[in-house]
């Protein structure tokens, strides 16, 4: 199973994949499945408009019947694996508005709204705020730059978020008030890992019988992040760059299966060996315009 080491070289202090066999062996823990809620939008208006992440090329188009293909395969992925999946209404003039985890964080019925950085998806967060209100969910207007479940994920009774790309430090501290959660601040560096979503993946949440555990790619981090990661969570799986570069990490997971991008085979396998069952599926079209699974998908935690 890798985890992470470092190495000290030069005055420079690198984490990588250690591949050696680990001093101390991995908890045995059973897997249970949780049912979860989670929220989808269509993709009937995707496309790539605009240029606001380094996966987006306008001379790259999305084939839409293809996304829409793809986003419906997801769906009913979470549908067979007995979850339920509530939809939006999907915008026009709204192209990544299918990227759901941006709209809002949900916890124990209440949510702390988005507030998009550029101006291209500004709309994206009353409509969603608004959809989420008719639901009964009792919505915090933002007043600080943040794309909801892009950078803050839920885990137990704490919120690991980023920041760096998408969302303020400022944020995070309005988070933690209005949900009454402590928040654990990451510094993500690389540009292609651009929201937290995209550099970590929770796989136990920590609100069942297992702990929390969570996947990550520790060169999107600060060193300092790095180090954070490590302290937290000391049998975290640590994802190659080609399983990264893929939206590996960009996973859904209900504590057992753990939904995934089907090009991250290496991941696929140290879930397994973890005691997950990946369920891989090709959200291609999706990854043109920086997202796949976890983009597409917001959780609804109680």
């Amino acid at each position: 199973m890798p985890r992470c080491r470092e190495l000290t070289h030069g005055g420079l202090t690198l984490t990588v994949l250690d591949t050696r066999t680990p001093s101390r062996a991995q908890p045995s823990v059973a897997r249970s499945v949780r049912r979860r809620d989670y929220v989808m939008c269509a993709p009937e208006h995707f496309r790539v408009a605009y240029t606001i992440n380094p996966w987006m090329d306008a001379a790259d188009p999305i084939d839409v019947g293809r996304a829409r293909l793809q986003w419906e395969v997801l769906r009913n992925t979470y549908l067979s694996l007995g979850h339920r999946v509530d939809l939006v209404e999907p915008m026009p003039g709204q192209p990544d508005m299918v990227f759901a985890a941006n709209g809002g964080l949900v916890v124990g019925g209440r949510a702390y709204g988005a507030k998009f950085r550029f101006p291209e998806r500004a709309a994206e967060g009353a409509a969603y705020a608004d959809w989420l209100r008719r639901r009964g969910v009792d919505v915090a207007e933002p007043t600080h730059t943040n794309e909801g479940e892009g950078d803050f994920l839920a885990l137990g009774p704490m919120i690991i978020a980023g920041t760096g790309f998408r969302t303020s430090l400022e944020a995070h501290i309005e988070a933690a008030s209005v949900l009454d959660r402590p928040v654990v601040s990451l510094e993500l560096v690389d540009p292609r890992f651009y929201h937290l979503d995209t550099a970590v993946a929770v796989l136990d949440d920590g609100n069942g019988p297992a702990p929390a555990d969570i996947a990550y790619y520790p060169a999107a981090f600060s060193r300092h992040s790095q180090r954070t990661l490590r302290d937290l969570f000391p049998h975290a799986i640590c994802c190659s760059e080609d399983d990264a570069r893929v939206l590996g990490l960009n996973a859904v997971s209900d504590g057992h299966h753990v939904v995934l991008p089907s090009a991250a085979t290496g991941l696929a396998g140290s879930l397994r060996e973890r005691g997950y069952t990946p369920v891989p599926v090709d959200l291609s079209e999706f990854i043109k315009s920086g997202g796949s699974v976890k983009c597409c998908t917001m959780e609804m935690h109680r």
